[in-house]
């Protein structure tokens, strides 16, 4: 057994398909499967289900599939602490944040490239539940997520301040003003709004139920450019993060401040405290104590 093998059986995991897990291992479909079988025969247990095409893994296959992701995570974590003992940072961050969190991954990701220039990142729109899932199974080195009943004995965390509001909208269709909107005056527009469960909706909701206001959205969804597309579109307004950037992704876009508008817990750097835990996500970490995000 060798450390490839089990590349390949995690690629194809990702992909669930043959022919994309041999290209993304620079290798030939055959040779993929070739090195499986020669996994299988080692465990001496089938960990794939073969047919015309990928059927999925056995149930000894999601087991050995589960300690494959462990053994890759301590051998990317040994080599990324072997370039920090050197004084660099090199491999992959693996991060997870929350849709429409006003927190800029961007800022962080250019903060830590231009010390550590052979550093990547890996960015993934995940939900706060599976952001803490996976950080659990070390498949993501830190996430950006909401605290509320964080379990502080298996996370260390940073918080953030809460993320204030704004009505997003296309100045072509609509018009507010230069005031501050009120919630009152947002239940009588065509809204837009991720769907229900989501934190961020969630806290949307509570702002209007609070005032006795119950809205009637126009648009449900659960991927935040569908929400984009329609405001741009003019279909409907959408609350939105006020400091998230939005309203310069087209000369057409506005998002004006909502009154008293909040989440209901605030955001933070969510990293594991068990081990392993990398190297990267430790300097990242180290980076927000030293100087804190503030959303």
């Amino acid at each position: 057994m060798d450390i490839k093998q089990l590349k390949f059986l995690i690629a194809l995991d990702e992909t669930r398909h043959f022919g994309q897990a041999a290209a993304r291992c620079h290798i030939t479909q055959p040779t993929l499967s070739m090195r499986l079988r020669s996994l299988e025969e080692e465990l001496d247990l089938p960990l794939v289900n073969r047919g015309q095409r990928f059927e999925g893994f056995t149930a000894p296959g999601e087991r050995v599939l589960a300690w494959a992701r462990t053994v890759m995570a301590a051998y990317d974590g040994l080599q990324a602490e072997a370039a920090a003992c050197r004084g660099n940072l090199v491999g992959t961050l693996r991060l997870g944040v929350v849709p429409l969190s006003d927190f800029d991954p961007l800022s962080m990701m250019q903060r830590l490239h231009s010390e550590h220039p052979n550093l990547h990142f890996e960015l993934s729109s995940l939900s706060s539940e599976r952001i803490l899932e996976q950080l659990a199974n070390n498949r993501i080195d830190l996430g950006i997520s909401y605290l509320e009943r964080l379990d502080t004995e298996r996370f260390d965390s940073l918080p953030f301040s809460h993320t204030r509001m704004g009505l997003l909208y296309d100045q072509r269709y609509f018009y507010f003003g230069e005031q501050p909107l009120s919630w009152e005056a947002l239940i009588e527009l065509p809204l837009g709004m991720l769907t229900s469960g989501m934190h961020f909706r969630q806290s949307i909701d509570h702002n209007f139920h609070s005032r006795g206001l119950t809205p009637r959205p126009l648009l449900q969804t659960d991927a935040v450019h569908q929400l984009l597309q329609a405001v741009h579109g003019g279909l409907c307004c959408a609350v939105m993060p006020l400091d998230s950037g939005l309203g310069i992704l087209t000369q057409d876009l506005r998002i004006q401040p909502i009154e008293d508008a909040q989440t209901l817990v605030p955001l933070g750097l969510i990293m594991r405290r068990g081990a392993p835990r990398s190297a990267l996500a430790e300097a990242c970490f180290a980076l927000y104590q030293k100087s804190p995000a503030t959303s």
